[in-house]
């Protein structure tokens, strides 16, 4: 499926230029696609160079953690849970503990914390992997959990908010909650129904109801908070938590006396060669994703989506934040910059611009986590992953267009 969406992008790009430069008449269409194209190939090298050292730092951390014998810990925590959704991995495996600390750190908004780990939980995963290209039932799983995974704290977009002037820039947070929830729910529930993953199991039902009660009570906790301070909270207690994370990290290798430095170089190593062997990856996707945006084709979406809600009667206050949507399943870096270019031109906390954040903070960049992390042990067949992230991401999208409405409803 991957193989044929990448192929259309280009497809498209094409025609529409074409169209442009024939019948509208538009001599520049041609040359803003090829100039796009070359953007989008540095800037996924700039992207590839950027995480070069946060990934280096991540996976030397990683090692440390995993000889000291943290991951499988953290493994343990889950066990019951991944036994039932993941049979194929064996108990106690290094896998378990990556996965388990990734989700740890997508929960809690710690998206540079996260990836380097779920790569590394992959790359775990394709030691088990009988056919090479071909994603494991476990594999599939776990990217669906991570392209729709609840974040709790959605830090970066109270910042962008703060950035561009709002008052009260965690006012989209409960929202937000609401969108990943409804996000993450139904992503896991297609895949696991996919993939034929027996649901009816007292464990699952078990942990699906301690964590739907530690929601509830977090949520209920927090909104007893003013809303001027839940920014500021958030923003703390991520930052806190990293810091507890990297220090638990070292202070437990040093306590199981390891030669914590020696460690930390041979994982270090491991995330560098990683994050080159990333730059194709980005580079086939970013390119694409570039040409969609200049060929005019994010314009023709949004033209169509406002005729069609009116035939339909629906309200359209909504449609200028869908160039947030329409990018997010595509390129976090493309959906940041429409969030942003729709906060600027409406106004922060205008109708479009509350919507744009709250469908930034309701899913991951599909697209860009199937390429990056099927990319990087060399999966060519997604295994239904793609198909059910993006289900996630519409999910996410609905939801959040209607908690939008239901907590800022536009004024007449």
């Amino acid at each position: 499926m991957l193989n044929a969406l990448w192929l259309a992008f280009f497809v498209v790009t094409a025609l529409s230029a074409t169209w442009q430069a024939l019948v509208l008449g538009d001599g520049e269409s041609f040359s803003r696609v090829v100039q796009a194209w070359f953007e989008g190939a540095k800037t996924s090298v700039d992207i590839s160079i950027g995480l070069v050292g946060v990934m280096t730092l991540w996976l030397g951390l990683f090692k440390v953690a995993e000889e000291a014998g943290l991951v499988a810990r953290f493994g343990r925590l889950l066990a019951p849970l991944f036994r039932r959704l993941m049979p194929d991995v064996p108990a106690g495996h290094p896998a378990l503990g990556a996965m388990t600390m990734n989700m740890s750190a997508n929960f809690l908004g710690l998206d540079n914390a996260a990836t380097p780990l779920g790569l590394q939980a992959m790359r775990e995963l394709q030691t088990l992997n009988p056919e090479p290209e071909r994603a494991t039932r476990a594999q599939a799983l776990f990217l669906v959990i991570n392209t729709s995974s609840v974040t709790l704290i959605p830090v970066s977009v109270f910042l962008y908010r703060a950035q561009q002037g709002a008052p009260d820039p965690a006012s989209v947070f409960l929202p937000i909650l609401l969108a990943t929830s409804a996000s993450t729910f139904v992503g896991v529930l297609a895949s696991c129904l996919y993939l034929r993953i027996r649901l009816r199991d007292p464990v699952l039902l078990a942990y699906g109801a301690g964590f739907a009660t530690v929601m509830a009570l977090f949520i209920s906790a927090l909104s007893q908070l003013p809303a001027t301070e839940l920014g500021q909270f958030s923003s703390s207690l991520g930052n806190g938590l990293l810091v507890l994370i990297i220090m638990g990290f070292l202070l437990a290798g040093w306590w199981r006396r390891l030669s914590v430095y020696d460690t930390f170089i041979r994982g270090a190593k491991e995330g560098f060669e990683t994050a080159v062997g990333l730059i194709p990856y980005l580079v086939a996707m970013l390119v694409a994703i570039a040409g969609l945006r200049a060929s005019g084709v994010m314009d023709t979406l949004l033209d169509g989506a406002a005729w069609l809600l009116n035939q339909l009667g629906m309200a359209t206050e909504f449609v200028p934040a869908l160039t947030t949507a329409f990018m997010k399943s595509l390129s976090g870096s493309g959906a940041r910059a429409m969030m942003l270019e729709t906060m600027q031109t409406y106004g922060v906390d205008s109708f479009p611009a509350l919507v744009a954040a709250v469908i930034q903070g309701s899913s991951e960049t599909t697209f860009y986590v199937v390429a990056v992390y099927y990319g990087v042990v060399g999966i060519r067949r997604d295994r239904g992953a793609l198909g059910c992230g993006l289900l996630a991401d519409a999910t996410g999208v609905t939801v959040a267009i209607v908690a939008a409405y239901w907590f800022f409803p536009p004024v007449a």
